[in-house]
């Protein structure tokens, strides 16, 4: 099949996703777009900060595009393009979106509080606690994952000793960004830029960095890469958003989009076929079940528990007005959702005898796009040095991002419910600087085994922590009075799937704790317990989310969804 009739396929997919679901549901839950947004009510000039639509999508869509949408696709491509495919727009638009925009949608009608307390609100105060320490240990395992993967991107160094200057020149673009995202901000902020204006002066200074990095590459190795990534992590955590991540993302988003952009113009002209089958079968040679592997292999793209974090830790307390909701929330993850659907056509058309080829998900996408680039008269130097920095643009935007949830999650874990008076010690631990160096410095311990060992669990708590957003998202619709039945079986497939994961992997690890080398031993030790913690977690959070839904189902809809709909509690509604 040609890949262009796949990529033409999908994004008409999309926008009538974006158009009539997405739509569908702002109905159904209610927008008022007169309401003050907890970014105006409760600006603070750090966390709060409105922005503007493009900016705040911007954010989001930087922040969520991380390895994901192009690691997954290219691994689970060995069930066939058509199981993908077809995983990626049914779980993008019914899944992933709706979970994007659903818990953009409840922080913002609840003071832009994270989903955590949330369910405090709507669950109980258990619950928060249990989901707070799950989703601060998520945000180790990103953290561990991406920071390596980041730093090896950046390795100035081939194995035999030779300069790698597509990755010495990503560094120093990367390098350049960030101190270009904090001139940015200030001009942004003092000198007050139209729409146009910011936006021109926006591309100018990226194509500035791009031609600097290019021609003046930083050559060091992955230790020293990654000791400089968590610096910059530490920073981005306690600035003010409008001083460096909204500008950064802002400016990132120039190069992910041109990044797909310029993919989707490439597929146009070079109209390459898919070289892989359609599909392969449910039981591979190698022992693969696509159930679950499938729908755990592909999250970002499809559905990712990570979003949620992001929509409801960051982006809700920036967002200036109601109606942009559905353009961030839900037409960010359509997005990301086409970079998943890039990625399986790259790879497709990689592919030989019907066979994946050799080499890392994200070297094959780099190369595979370059290619794409050098059809549309780019040079080759230049379009490698390009795809190297948007992969690693993926995982740094999200990297900056997940150190600020990190310490926002660790300081409500150990923070008080309204009216209670903080000991000194939560005092001290709710410090943004403690919850910082506790977020980095436990997220550093878990890098030195390698993003290898991290991923497999990454994979699983990431869709995991989906399921059980989408449980906490479904209470508060319901005892809201909103339209929440539309979540049901997301977040019933999404829990069966991942448990059933997780008990695989445990069984998996079990019979591995024989090994006779005590790296390994340890390694696989601590692997499982992570695993048994994350899913005694979930069950219990899990289990009180369906007895809270249970306890609601007399509930009637007392409330209309219309503008300016205002929050009930359950008591309220009795």
């Amino acid at each position: 099949m040609n890949s262009l009739s796949i990529i033409g396929f999908a994004i008409v997919a999309l926008a009538c996703g974006y158009a009539f679901y997405g739509r569908w549901l702002t109905r159904k839950w209610g927008i008022d777009p007169n309401a003050k947004t907890p970014a105006l009510r409760r600006a603070d000039g750090q966390d709060y900060v409105a922005a503007p639509k493009f900016v705040v999508f911007a954010h989001q869509f930087s922040s969520i595009a991380g390895a994901g949408p192009v690691t997954g696709p290219i691994i689970a491509a060995m069930f066939g393009w058509m199981p993908v495919l077809l995983w990626l727009l049914v779980g993008g638009i019914f899944f992933g979106a709706v979970h994007d925009f659903g818990a953009l949608y409840a922080s913002v009608k609840n003071e832009g509080k994270s989903i955590g307390i949330l369910i405090e609100k709507y669950i109980g105060k258990t619950g928060k606690h249990l989901f707070l320490l799950f989703s601060w240990l998520f945000t180790l395992l990103v953290i561990a994952a991406f920071s390596d993967i980041v730093g090896k991107t950046f390795n100035g160094f081939t194995k035999a000793g030779a300069e790698n200057t597509p990755g010495a020149a990503a560094a120093s673009i990367s390098m350049l960004y960030i101190a270009g995202a904090i001139v940015f901000g200030l001009f942004i902020k003092y000198c007050k830029p139209s729409h146009l204006i910011q936006l021109l002066c926006g591309l100018g200074l990226v194509f500035v960095m791009m031609a600097a990095g290019i021609a003046f590459p930083l050559y060091a190795g992955t230790q020293t890469w990654i000791y400089i990534i968590f610096a910059y992590m530490f920073i981005a955590a306690v600035m003010p958003m409008w001083l460096l991540m909204q500008p950064r993302d802002y400016l990132s988003s120039f190069l992910l989009l041109g990044m797909i952009l310029g993919a989707v113009v490439g597929v146009v002209v070079a109209r390459p076929t898919m070289n892989l089958a359609a599909f392969n079968g449910f039981t591979l040679d190698n022992g693969s079940v696509m159930f679950p592997a499938l729908f755990i292999t592909i999250a970002c793209g499809a559905i990712s528990g990570f979003h949620s974090m992001v929509s409801a830790n960051t982006s809700s307390k920036t967002i200036s007005n109601e109606k942009d909701m559905l353009f961030v929330g839900y037409g960010a993850m359509c997005v990301e959702t086409l970079l998943g659907i890039v990625a399986l056509v790259v790879v497709g058309a990689a592919a030989v005898n019907g066979k994946i080829p050799a080499g890392t998900p994200f070297g094959i996408f780099g190369s595979g796009v370059a290619g794409f680039l050098t059809l549309l008269g780019i040079n080759e130097h230049v379009a490698a040095c390009f795809m190297t920095m948007c992969i690693s643009a993926l995982a740094l935007t999200t990297l900056d991002s997940v150190a600020r949830i990190g310490r926002l999650s660790f300081q409500e874990l150990f923070g008080v419910s309204e009216g209670e008076k903080p000991t000194p010690l939560r005092t001290f631990l709710t410090n943004k600087y403690v919850g910082t160096i506790a977020t980095l410095f436990f997220g550093y311990l878990l890098s030195l085994g390698g993003y290898m060992n991290v991923w497999p669990l990454f994979g699983a708590a990431n869709q995991l922590l989906a399921a059980l957003v989408l449980i906490a998202l479904a209470v508060f619709l319901r005892v809201t009075g909103r339209t929440g039945w539309t979540l049901y079986v997301p977040m019933t497939f999404m829990l069966i799937v991942t448990m059933t994961s997780l008990v695989q992997s445990t069984l998996k690890l079990v019979g591995k704790l024989t090994s006779d080398q005590p790296f390994g031993l340890a390694v696989e030790g601590l692997q499982l317990v992570v695993a048994v913690l994350l899913m005694a977690l979930a069950g219990i959070v899990a289990v009180s989310g369906f007895k809270k839904l249970g306890s609601t189902n007399n509930v009637k809809s007392t409330i209309p969804a219309r503008a300016g709909l205002q929050e009930t509690t359950h008591a309220e509604l009795h």
